[in-house]
């Protein structure tokens, strides 16, 4: 039975997810003790079986050998159901890490969260670099709960590309309905994990199921395929027979020898590229029952559903229709591979069977995998829906120009560490200004803007009690870097990736119409404090005209200009020092105020760490 009660709170959400471990752990414990017990009973029947055989063998008994073929009988029940059980096994034990991760990505335990994605950030990529979308401890990280590589890659896009609001909304309502469907949920992740580990590339499956077929094509070799092998027995049976005076079987064994030397090769090159994904067609059939399955009631699910039938046929029994014709492959190293093929053939048949499953559903199969890899990115950014009942969904509104967030905090932070602020950046024509001391939390509060923003426009919930934005093209600068290898210094890289930005906001660089929200934490740092006044001025001024955004700085007098101090919206994050001269102690509570900073902390930092604040005298 499905979990679908609403949740009133984060500490909840833990305890749902401990319920759910211990159930789980419990399961398993049990199926593995009754394991080991069906495992000792059918060896005990095997070794009776063998003992009576024996027995009736050495005293001629037949008693003897038909209580062995009993016990053999009851044998094979045993490892059919030993089997089952190992199953139930498996699957309960695998459910119960899926909800141990779970517990870890509620309290943001990092270290005890697997990092399975293998997605990087492309430096030149407009914000995912600066943001922590991918790697430890990242957006990913967080939202990370399926195994296949086709959920990976679709929720990658998602995060690196902003979707329509259209397409946002629709994703909303989708990722509303799934939040509360953990059984679902958990089903489709342990299925797509029991891939393993490699998670096998399904795109050469793709490429041979979309492209042309080759032993169909070649109707004299299919039907000498098909015909040799029969006069081959036909033969061998008549000489058997003594109905045939001349051997002629030879004659029809090297035609089979010919066949399997000269296109054999590329039969069994395409059945062995296509068995080799027999274990993911398993896991994807399965998945791929659980969406057909289930009734939903989001347009967007439902349409998912519906792009699941072919004729009238579930795309489930068409995978698991391919899996049992792949099943029937031999690879080259068993033993009988080479006696079966020269007496029938095999490899033909199986191609030619799978050829035309390649006809019929072959066109199809790109897009149920993209349909699996849909599902199990919303499942993915249903999880902090349910995590967090206090997110919301977004409100994106092409009709404003400005970016209002209430109760915003960094997503990757935990509840208890997590500070949430108010602000607006926007409209045109301004920007915010964020000032502070060292350490106060100024990278954090942009990166919180920055996270919340590709979340809210990927059609998850955002960290906020409220959260309305246009569509906006997100470009940062945070953490550029320079390069050794291109003899590009740190300013260098700096204005590069600020020229990328200043074109993005010009009405000749516009993303579809979206509003341009760029994100600049410490800019130009790489030259004088004079010359990055100057220069950091006449970056802002070339923004403020289309685009919106915030700049943090130590710099207080950054603004001072007259049209940057009409167009600045100041606020700032300070330090709070204890009075207390003798144990001096100072500590940040990360909370926005307006206006520009009035105090610095460096000179203070340094003798906290123990690092005298003058120099000592010359001697």
């Amino acid at each position: 039975m499905e979990t679908t009660a609403e949740l009133p709170s984060e500490d909840a959400a833990h305890e749902v997810y401990r319920e759910r471990c211990a159930r789980f752990a419990a399961e398993r414990d049990a199926l593995a003790r009754r394991s080991n017990r069906l495992g000792n009973v059918r060896l005990l029947l095997f070794i009776a079986a063998a003992v009576c055989a024996g027995v009736g063998f050495w005293s001629e008994a037949p008693i003897g050998l038909a209580v062995a073929g009993l016990l053999l009988v009851g044998f094979g029940v045993l490892v059919v159901q030993h089997r089952r059980v190992e199953q139930a096994r498996q699957r309960a034990d695998g459910l119960w890490r899926i909800n141990d991760e779970a517990l870890r990505r509620v309290r943001r335990a990092w270290d005890g969260l697997p990092v399975r994605h293998t997605i990087q950030a492309e430096p030149e990529h407009p914000y995912a670099a600066d943001l922590d979308l991918f790697g430890r401890a990242s957006l990913f990280h967080l939202l990370e709960s399926f195994g296949s590589r086709i959920g990976e890659a679709t929720l990658g896009e998602w995060l690196l590309r902003a979707a329509a609001p259209e397409t946002v909304r629709e994703r909303q309502a989708a990722v509303a309905e799934l939040a509360p469907r953990i059984d679902l949920r958990d089903e489709l992740t342990w299925r797509g994990r029991a891939l393993g580990d490699t998670r096998p590339d399904p795109e050469p499956f793709l490429l041979w199921a979309e492209g042309p077929c080759w032993l169909s094509r070649r109707h004299l070799l299919l039907w000498a395929t098909r015909i040799s092998p029969v006069l081959l027995w036909t033969v061998v049976l008549a000489q058997g027979a003594g109905l045939l005076a001349v051997p002629l079987w030879p004659i029809f064994l090297a035609t089979n020898l010919a066949l399997n030397w000269i296109p054999g090769g590329t039969a069994y090159g395409t059945v062995a590229r296509v068995a080799g994904l027999e274990h993911s067609f398993g896991s994807y059939a399965g998945s791929l029952r659980v969406l057909s399955t289930t009734t939903f009631a989001a347009p967007m699910l439902r349409r998912l559903q519906a792009a699941l039938d072919v004729d009238g046929v579930p795309a489930p029994e068409h995978v698991r229709r391919l899996q049992r014709i792949a099943g029937f492959a031999l690879p080259r190293s068993a033993l009988v591979y080479f006696p079966i093929q020269m007496a029938t053939l095999w490899d033909f048949h199986i191609l030619d069977a799978l050829e035309r499953w390649q006809v019929r559903a072959g066109p199809r199969a790109r897009g149920w995998l993209r349909t699996l890899g849909e599902a199990e990115a919303l499942a993915a950014l249903a999880i902090p829906a349910h995590d967090n009942p206090d997110w919301v969904f977004p409100e994106i509104d092409p009709r404003t120009d400005t970016l209002e967030a209430r109760g915003l905090g960094h997503p990757l932070l935990a509840r208890g560490v997590r500070v949430a602020n108010d602000l607006t950046i926007g409209p045109t024509r301004t920007f915010l200004l964020v000032t502070g001391s060292n350490m106060s939390g100024k990278s954090t509060l942009l990166r919180a803007v920055g996270v919340n923003v590709v979340l809210a426009q990927a059609g998850g919930p955002v960290c906020a009690t409220r959260f309305r934005m246009p569509p906006l093209a997100l470009w940062t600068s945070m953490r550029v870097q320079d390069s050794l290898a291109e003899g590009v210094s740190y300013f260098m890289a700096e204005l590069r990736r600020l020229k990328q930005i200043v074109d993005a906001a010009h009405p000749s660089g516009a993303d579809g119409g979206r509003v341009p929200l760029y994100l600049l934490d410490e800019i130009l740092q790489g030259t004088n404090t004079h010359e990055r006044q100057i220069a950091a001025r006449r970056i802002i001024r070339l923004l403020l005209p289309h685009a919106i955004g915030a700049v943090s700085t130590h710099d207080l007098t950054l603004a001072d200009a007259p049209d940057l101090a009409t167009a600045s919206r100041a606020v700032h994050l300070t330090e709070l020092v204890a009075a207390d001269s003798d144990d001096p102690r100072m500590w940040f509570d990360y909370t926005l105020r307006p206006g520009v900073a009035t105090s610095t902390n460096a000179l203070r930092l340094m003798e906290l760490v123990g690092l005298p604040s003058e120099a000592p005298p010359t001697p």
